[in-house]
């Protein structure tokens, strides 16, 4: 098996078969020479805005810098076109009309699919059930319904790409989420879809227009009266999205507006809830803050803020939010130079939600630091290394 490169590492590809030097690019980035050597080298991890940073500067994606996280990419690759001719074909499904109860069981599997981060499964069950949901839709006529739960699976189709590093099939999926969106009437499924097209944003770097969108859909959602539980779990799932946003576009302002907003929405709530694959509540609040402080290059603060949350992360949170909280402290620790600690919190990252930390790219840059600053000998990191790819 070979190797799969990280962030840094493609940096320094990309740079060199540019021709640039390193003064050049560091100049572009707006960071130090010294500071761009350590993350090509894995001394340092590539971070989000220093990703975004050098996708611009070399002018290629940020998908592109960081890289192909697949170990075994064949059966990823052939799942994810089956997906992709179900999202092309979103008014042509092959699918006819299930039995009501058959698409309620398939609808609530895929949504627990997606909060487990079991993306493969989800990603053998989606082409099928977008096709059965929107055949019962088109069937029902402008039963709002129907057009929500085709809506829904949409955003767990957006997570899956997201997940997988797929930006084009992202875009894609999120124009047929608001497609399907508007034939609800929904103010709430229009918002879900707003939260994912701001997510498209996030990932391409462009933290400046993400937040623009979330603006916009925030001033949609509030003139729109909505009320109760579900208004409230709504908005503030889209001031999380701003406070991500804004961290790492480096507007402190900008972050702790939206965190104010979030925070005393969240004090409406009696614990977490779920809307339209949108979890909010008071202790997501918390996860949100922990990594804007990270991003804010406050790691001290994300860490006094984590401790107490080790081995008993907020009830009622699902392994996608808790799986990141640990990939997020990981980042923290290595931050504050507790090599130990950040292993540690990438342990507890595999243990809950295996998948998510072998692909995601901050789990893969830590680990990637960890692998060179640490003991290369060790062997539950030698055992991590090898699951991500990041080693033979």
């Amino acid at each position: 098996m070979e190797s799969t490169p990280a962030a840094g590492e493609n940096i320094a590809v990309l740079r060199k078969a540019r021709g640039i030097g390193q003064a050049k690019l560091a100049r572009e980035m707006r960071i130090t020479v010294s500071y761009l050597s350590k993350i090509e080298t894995g001394l340092r991890p590539a971070t989000p805005p220093v990703v975004a940073a050098a996708a611009k500067a070399l002018r290629v994606t940020t998908a592109r810098i960081n890289g192909q996280p697949f170990t075994d990419p064949s059966e990823q690759a052939d799942l994810l076109n089956d997906l992709r001719g179900a999202v092309r074909r979103h008014t042509l499904p092959k699918e006819d009309t299930p039995p009501r109860d058959e698409l309620a069981r398939g609808l609530e599997r895929a949504a627990t699919l997606r909060a487990e981060t079991q993306y493969l499964e989800l990603l053998r069950k989606l082409p099928k059930l977008l096709g059965q949901a929107t055949a019962t839709a088109f069937d029902a006529g402008g039963d709002s319904v129907a057009w929500s739960q085709v809506s829904d699976l949409y955003g767990c189709a957006y997570a899956v790409a997201h997940r997988l590093a797929q930006p084009d099939l992202a875009d894609m999926i999120v124009s047929r989420q608001q497609w399907a969106a508007q034939r609800t009437w929904n103010p709430a499924a229009e918002a879900a879809a707003a939260w994912n097209e701001a997510g498209t944003y996030q990932s391409a770097g462009a933290y400046d227009d993400g937040l623009a969108i979330v603006e916009r859909a925030i001033s949609q959602f509030e003139g729109s009266r909505s009320n109760g539980p579900e208004a409230v779990i709504v908005l503030g799932s889209l001031h999380l999205r701003g406070v991500v946003l804004a961290s790492r576009h480096e507007d402190k302002n900008a972050t702790e507006a939206h965190l104010r907003h979030a925070k005393r929405l969240a004090s409406q709530l009696p614990q977490d809830g779920l809307v339209h694959n949108l979890t909010f509540g008071e202790g997501n609040t918390a996860l949100y803050e922990l990594a804007a402080r990270i991003e804010l290059s406050q790691p001290d603060k994300a860490v006094e803020m984590a401790d107490p949350m080790v081995g008993q992360p907020p009830a009622g949170l699902k392994p996608n939010r808790v799986g990141r909280f640990y990939i997020d402290l990981a980042r923290a620790r290595l931050a504050t130079k507790d090599l130990q600690g950040a292993e540690d919190a990438l342990k507890l990252a595999f243990q809950v939600a295996p998948q998510m930390a072998e692909i995601h790219p901050m789990s893969r840059e830590v680990l990637r630091v960890l692998f060179i600053m640490h003991q290369r000998s060790r062997p539950e990191l030698l055992a991590m290394a090898k699951r991500t790819g990041l080693t033979a």
